[in-house]
């Protein structure tokens, strides 16, 4: 019996602590292995199409071989000699399609020795291997609504999230067999969903050796899951079967465990950096929106767009230093810098001097504009 493709959907929807959007706040709608997998059907899909399309082109051209060879022999009957010229072009041909022949079977040798060197995965792995289930569950025809899900996701962590870190951070397949054993209201997939959340926490939190190990888990949880469902049993009846298939694997079984347990690594990873990025993105604007001046622009981004000259009058707090160089501008131009300066609150009007007295800033403005005159006839 072959084992059947993972249903990746069922990691559609589950509970991301800070991924979260305002219609599910605990439902993470992107996929955590979908992209995995999708791109490995479509490379088997490809391949597969590959060794069609060989089988076919040998198939066509043995069939027109033997056509030809049929015209010859016919040829030869009827007694024909070696300079008819209708003989030498089927000879001809038929050189010509052998010589294709040959080529074909070999593309088709190739590709059967690159098809046995490919890796296993789910989605090829046989089962013959595997015992007779122990207990045999019809599925509930039922199908749940994402509510539904969600709820009983919740209800699922709040009883059993020490019991389902604890087999997060097991190691060895014995210890692993053992626990579950003692817990089989574990073997599930809302443990393999929470499992998957703290990977990505974990990875956020930059606890990388932490994140490999749960992940491991994740992995041997998804392979009794996916197991569960080729025997079509309840996966508490078979995670035995996976232990001892697992300890007693071969080389390609072990090959195709670890590639499932490094893709998914990497989703991980892919996901804190996306979560992390998020963050920043939303505290860098939380933080831009705090300094907002009361015209609604921002100082810093404000005092990035005025001349050198305005920028260092604010680092040395200098007012006097700001009113000569603003008398040095054009009138326009100073008018649009020290607006922006107030909308953005980087230059307060009315505000206190040093020795106390207020003075206005449009005043001050005014103060300079006979000295831009001057200037300007001098």
């Amino acid at each position: 019996m072959t084992m059947s493709r993972i249903d990746y959907s069922v990691w559609d929807h589950i509970e991301v602590s800070d991924d979260e959007d305002d219609t599910h706040p605990n439902i993470d709608t992107p996929s955590l292995f979908r992209w995995r997998h999708q791109a490995r059907v479509e490379r088997m899909e490809e391949f597969q199409k590959k060794g069609t399309e060989l089988n076919k082109g040998l198939s066509d051209c043995r069939r027109k071989l033997a056509d030809v060879q049929k015209k010859l022999q016919e040829l030869k009957v009827s007694g024909s000699g070696d300079s008819n010229p209708e003989l030498s072009k089927v000879q001809s041909e038929e050189k010509k399609l052998k010589k294709e022949e040959r080529d074909w079977e070999k593309k088709v040798d190739e590709y059967n020795r690159e098809e046995k060197k490919m890796p296993w995965n789910v989605d090829t792995l046989s089962k013959d291997g595997f015992s007779k289930s122990i207990v045999n569950v019809k599925p509930d025809p039922s199908e749940e609504t994402e509510e539904q899900k969600e709820q009983k996701h919740k209800t699922f962590v709040e009883k059993y999230e020490k019991e389902i870190k604890h087999f997060g951070m097991l190691r060895r397949w014995d210890d692993s067999q053992k626990y579950l054993s003692d817990n089989p209201h574990l073997v599930c997939e809302e443990t393999a969903n929470y499992l998957v959340i703290m990977c990505i926490d974990l990875e956020v939190e930059e606890k990388h050796a932490l994140m490999e190990q749960v992940a491991h888990q994740t992995i041997v949880m998804q392979f009794i899951l996916e197991l569960a469902k080729s025997l079509k049993v309840d996966p508490r009846g078979c995670f035995r079967q996976f232990f001892a298939k697992i300890k007693t694997a071969d080389q390609q079984y072990q090959d195709a465990f670890n590639d499932e347990l490094e893709s998914f690594k990497e989703r991980v990873r892919g996901r804190a950096k996306i979560r992390i990025e998020k963050a920043m993105k939303e505290y860098e604007e939380e933080e831009r929106q705090k300094r907002m001046g009361p015209g609604g622009l921002d100082p810093v981004e404000v005092y990035e767009s005025l001349p050198l000259e305005m920028q260092k009058c604010f680092d040395d707090k200098d007012i006097q230093m700001l009113q000569d160089v603003i008398s040095k501008m054009d009138p326009t131009e100073a008018k649009t810098h020290m607006k922006r300066c107030i909308d953005s609150g980087l230059w307060v009007p009315n505000s206190k001097t040093d020795d106390g007295e207020e003075k206005d800033e449009e005043a001050t403005y005014e103060e300079v504009k006979p000295e831009q005159e001057e200037t300007k006839k001098e």
